[in-house]
């Protein structure tokens, strides 16, 4: 648990460092805008929940989880 708490921190701190270079690419910005995510604007309301978004993320965590608990 220790070596995935410092890898993660290692990465965060990484992608905090590299933040302005990745904002300003186009690579990224299919997060949120997946098909499966719902985005509804009606007059005075909108409502966005990034469905599919939310399950690849949890794929992702939970590989990674899985890769460093062996």
């Amino acid at each position: 648990m220790q070596r995935f708490l410092i890898v993660a921190g290692i990465a965060l701190l990484a992608i905090g460092l590299a933040w302005p270079w990745i904002s300003q690419s186009s690579w990224w910005r299919w997060i949120g805008r997946l098909p499966g995510d719902f985005h509804v604007e009606r007059e005075g309301f909108t409502f966005h929940f990034p469905l599919m978004t939310s399950i690849i993320a949890s794929v992702i965590v939970t590989l990674l989880f899985w890769i460093f608990r062996r």
